[in-house]
């Protein structure tokens, strides 16, 4: 037997899960960074939560290891295949096969930004949408950037839920708060497994200058924005990035996000009245543009469902489209089966769990599920709604999640120009209903199928998207 991290392996078939959960009385506590300093020690020491045997394991080491970890017959997990799949990240640096690693490729960097190269005056001319990995995520990094040179930006606001080490971002803002702008961090301390890391992140921003919250007590911050207010002539106008992902470059180049870069003034508004909101400045008002958790964005989804619906009862044409990493709202699932039995087409790609049931007759024979595994983590989470012709889309860091909609801070940001709303629709959506190689396709019985190109020609919605930003 050997010690492997938090888990006990035998013959490296055997896996043990403790509990990471940090346990923090939000309102018993003052000081919510020295509480999470005092709790972090302990997660190594917490309590086993399960066991994972590969079904080759010998029952008596099952028993023993169950008696050792204090753990019941039912936290036992007979897995057929590899345990602790974790370790697989190691192969890649250990072989030398070429052959079965994927192409590298550059990531597009917009046209509009290359020809203007400062991000502020080119956002005049209309908003940038980035789609990461296939778009780079040095605007991202330039937008920050150039933030903290440039001497007519008065002060920079962000939130921050995971970064990464060595982040470029960072160091902008911390350049930011020395040469004397007003530099805003809302730090989301309880971010799993990136405790540690946001602890010393607050840290080094505060030396240097920085204000440094941690949101709203008892909500995590999960929603990405970036606030530049800057100086020009007479007024004042404001500079948002709003994302689906994290500010983290590493999992940029890993994960498929949307980013949108704008200088639209409601937008600007809103993102304003969020980080008075999450800075204690300014209570919860109402928003021109956004959607924002715990608020108003499980009503909007709801309502939005319901119009499809109606619509559908009314013989006008009805569709909802939906990607997103999971899908486990009792209401939204109800309000979907009740739009399917009106005759309303839903189509959702949910990478991750799935407690809709698709297909099932008379319930939701009008929903289909797919789900797409490939090169890429599919982390996207976009809204689509026909609503009467008007095409209704958003982008949101937020899943059709109860923790999303009612326990964490979220926005959910509509796509209104009309390019970018398409390329989010054909590219975004209407591209991964017509992969045949990477999708599995959730069954009625909560099974999944994977697609086949059968007769067709084999498409996979990631490569056409590498061709059509990278080729």
């Amino acid at each position: 037997m050997r010690l492997y991290g938090t888990a006990l392996i035998t013959q490296d078939y055997t896996y043990s899960k403790r509990n990471s959960d940090l346990f923090v009385d939000d309102e018993e506590v003052d000081d919510l960074l020295r509480a999470l300093e005092g709790e972090l020690p302990s997660r190594r020491f917490n309590d086993a939560v399960r066991l994972e045997v590969a079904d080759n394991c010998p029952e008596e080491v099952s028993n023993f290891l169950l008696q050792q970890f204090k753990l019941n017959k039912e936290d036992l997990y007979q897995v057929n295949g590899p345990v602790n799949l974790n370790r697989l990240l190691e192969i890649h640096a250990l072989v030398d096969r070429p052959d079965l690693v994927y192409p590298g490729f550059s990531p597009e960097v917009p046209p509009r930004l290359i020809k203007q190269t400062n991000i502020f005056e080119s956002l005049h001319n209309g908003d940038i949408l980035l789609h990461h990995p296939f778009q780079s995520f040095a605007p991202v990094v330039d937008f920050v950037r150039q933030a903290a040179a440039d001497p007519n930006v008065l002060s920079i606001k962000q939130t921050l839920y995971r970064t990464g080490d060595d982040s470029v971002i960072v160091d902008a803002l911390k350049d930011a708060a020395r040469a004397g702008k007003e530099v805003t961090v809302v730090i989301e301390l309880r971010a799993r497994f990136e405790e540690e890391a946001n602890i010393e992140l607050a840290s080094n921003l505060q030396e240097a200058g920085a204000h440094v919250v941690y949101g709203v007590v008892g909500y995590k911050t999960h929603a990405k924005m970036i606030l530049a207010v800057r100086r020009e002539g007479r007024r004042l106008r404001r500079y948002v990035h709003l994302g689906t992902g994290n500010y983290h470059a590493r999992t940029a180049r890993l994960y498929t996000d949307y980013g949108l870069l704008t200088c639209d003034q409601a937008v600007g508004e809103d993102v304003n009245k969020l980080f008075h909101q999450l800075t204690g400045l300014g209570r919860a008002s109402k928003l021109k543009k956004l959607l924002q958790s715990p608020f108003t964005l499980h009503k909007s989804m709801l309502e939005f469902i319901h119009k499809e619906t109606k619509n559908a009862r009314a013989g006008k044409e009805a569709r909802i489209l939906a990607k997103m990493n999971a899908l486990v709202d009792p209401e939204i699932i109800r309000a979907l089966y009740e739009a399917s039995q009106a005759g309303v087409k839903i189509d959702l790609i949910v990478r991750g769990v799935c407690c809709l049931r698709p297909g099932i007759k008379g319930v939701s024979e009008n929903i289909r599920v797919r789900s797409i595994i490939g090169r890429f983590l599919e982390h996207v989470r976009v809204y689509y709604f026909h609503h009467g012709g008007e095409e209704l889309l958003f982008c949101s860091s937020a899943d059709w999640m109860q923790r999303n909609f009612f326990y964490r801070v979220e926005i959910c940001f509509p796509i209104e120009e009309k390019r970018p709303r398409e390329e989010v629709k054909n590219f975004g959506l209407m591209n991964y209903l017509s992969d045949n190689t990477q999708a599995w396709l959730l069954q009625p019985d909560g099974s999944y199928k994977r697609t086949k190109p059968g007769g067709h020609k084999a498409r996979s919605a990631q490569q056409t998207l590498l061709d059509h930003y990278c080729g």
